[in-house]
């Protein structure tokens, strides 16, 4: 395999699936062989508009390939926990989409499922690659950088099922669970902490989708560091995860790939987009025989995290 393109199977046809193949183009080393897809129409576009030979509805008889040695999950979310621990029994490396559950209890059974294999299985947990959050934690842990306050903010406009690119979709969004996942995982990544002091409140849900449609949480850190995360599907304007960083040195303002000073002044970091870097972690862990950043095992706490949190609210029964 350390010569041969690692031949993958990626499962979904929606906007998340087409960032992946764009990373997967950018870094080279990999052939997606297969895509497998919810609707026939829309996957077999899929296919045609990324030259993939083949398609398919059927995800299990995809994963029965002798052809295929990992499986990227960019499928709605709440097909994740079911497809990679499909894909786990199967014998395929898998890249699992953020999250990788949508509660507690799957995500410790992938775990296990996980420890018990010898394939490398990863969430993508895409801020730990972003290029400014990555400076940032080299900058926390070289003592450049003191955080007093980080203050995320996710923005989207989603009142009926449409993706990043307003296009209508399928299936519902999970505001605490995928969006505040990204930003609960960042903050205790970054300070190796994932003890946090965790509190939030959710706002009413929508009529028809029966979900909260805005949020704020709040983190404390055992050095006292807070993160306060903001989120919303209700907003009009600028869309995604917004990012101040407060700390005794500067106040720093991250947003996608780029990362600048309370002046507009761009920072440096370092090189690659985050799906890139991601994706090219996956593929190396693969090569490698090593365990990846953002492993099923690494991303457990968070998922931890976003329990306390979700019972915080009172939003799932119990």
């Amino acid at each position: 395999m350390h010569n041969q393109p690692i031949r993958i199977l990626i499962a979904g046809e929606g906007a998340i699936a087409g960032i992946h193949l764009q990373a997967l183009q950018e870094i080279g080393g990999a052939e997606v062989v297969c895509v497998a897809g919810g609707v026939a129409a829309d996957t077999a576009a899929f296919a045609a508009q990324w030259g993939i030979p083949e398609h398919s509805l059927d995800y299990q008889s995809c994963l029965a390939r002798d052809d295929i040695d990992a499986v990227i999950l960019a499928s709605p979310s709440a097909l994740h926990a079911e497809q990679a621990s499909a894909a786990i029994a199967a014998g395929k490396h898998v890249l699992a989409e953020i999250p990788m559950s949508l509660n507690l209890a799957d995500a410790e059974r992938l775990g296990a499922e996980a420890a018990a294999t010898d394939k490398v299985c990863m969430v993508a947990h895409t801020r730990r690659f972003s290029a400014p959050h990555v400076e940032l934690k080299r900058r926390i842990a070289a003592g450049e950088f003191h955080l007093q306050h980080l203050v995320a903010e996710t923005y989207f406009l989603r009142r009926d099922n449409r993706n990043m690119f307003g296009q209508p979709r399928s299936w519902t969004d999970c505001l605490l669970w995928h969006h505040a996942c990204h930003s609960v995982d960042l903050f205790a990544w970054l300070l190796d902490d994932f003890e946090l002091e965790v509190w939030g409140s959710a706002g009413p849900r929508h009529p028809e989708l029966g979900i909260p449609m805005d949020m704020n949480i709040g983190l404390r850190a055992r050095s006292g560091a807070m993160a306060t995360l903001v989120l919303s599907f209700n907003n009009r304007g600028p869309f995604g995860g917004h990012y101040r960083y407060i700390g005794e040195e500067d106040t720093l303002h991250a947003y996608r790939d780029e990362l600048k000073d309370h002046e507009g002044i761009i920072q440096p970091v370092p090189e690659g987009s985050s799906f890139a870097r991601q994706d090219a972690e996956f593929l190396a862990a693969i090569r490698e025989g090593r365990t990846p950043e953002s492993s099923f095992a690494a991303c457990l706490p968070s998922m931890r995290l976003l329990d306390r949190i979700d019972r915080a609210m009172g939003l799932s029964p119990r």
